[in-house]
């Protein structure tokens, strides 16, 4: 799953459904059920993060067909034939994931012993290749077509003005005075300013909790 991998380390907010592709990968050869699982499990979390962030109401009773259908719905593409179409597939892929979930299951809605002994056969009738790389476009796509209407706004740094911190800017020169360099002079809380900005700020923030003469 390399390149779902990739998508989620370019878009910071998915870097949790990692757990769930360690766990799809680590399970692929030894028990292809709790692969299912936790393929089923990184398709209904893609499902509940946009429709969370889209504002569309949901049902953790929901099955994976339904909560994919809502999750590509809320992204806008409901009206148009072809996305109609794209959406639906998704859909009725996480609804087959939920339907091989509890066909080879260990523990979904108990095993007679013989279904226990040949739940991996059942496995053998399907392509897990096949089936993991669905699931892998399946999720690459959703969060590449969320992220493209839903970017992440970079936090904007706080700049900070020397000339709008005058009353720390004294304090400090009085501390620390001015430094002659031939016939060049700066003062210290300039020279502080200009070559160390974070200790600027680090050293006005200190400041700013020093108590005034009021004893505020």
């Amino acid at each position: 799953m390399e390149r779902l991998k990739a998508i989620i380390e370019q878009h910071s907010r998915w870097q949790p459904l990692g757990e769930y592709i360690e766990r799809i990968e680590g399970y692929s050869q030894s028990d292809f059920s709790l692969c299912v699982e936790n393929a089923k499990s990184l398709l209904e979390s893609i499902a509940k993060e946009i429709c969370t962030q889209k504002a569309r109401d949901y049902s953790n009773a929901d099955n994976p067909g339904k909560l994919l259908k809502l999750a590509f719905g809320s992204l806008g593409y409901t009206e148009n034939d072809t996305f109609r179409q794209i959406g639906q597939s998704i859909a009725n892929i996480g609804q087959q994931m939920g339907n091989l979930r509890n066909e080879i299951g260990r523990t979904s809605h108990g095993r007679t012993l013989d279904e226990l002994r040949n739940r991996e056969e059942i496995v053998n009738s399907y392509s897990a290749e096949f089936l993991l790389l669905s699931v892998e476009i399946v999720a690459s796509f959703l969060i590449q077509l969320f992220e493209t209407d839903n970017p992440r706004v970079p936090v904007e740094e706080t700049i900070i003005e020397y000339n709008e911190n005058n009353d720390f800017n004294d304090f400090w020169d009085e501390l620390y005075g001015d430094f002659d360099m031939a016939e060049y002079s700066y003062s210290a809380s300039e020279i502080l300013y200009n070559l160390d900005p974070s200790a600027y700020e680090t050293e006005l923030n200190a400041f700013k909790l020093i108590p005034d003469e009021t004893g505020n």
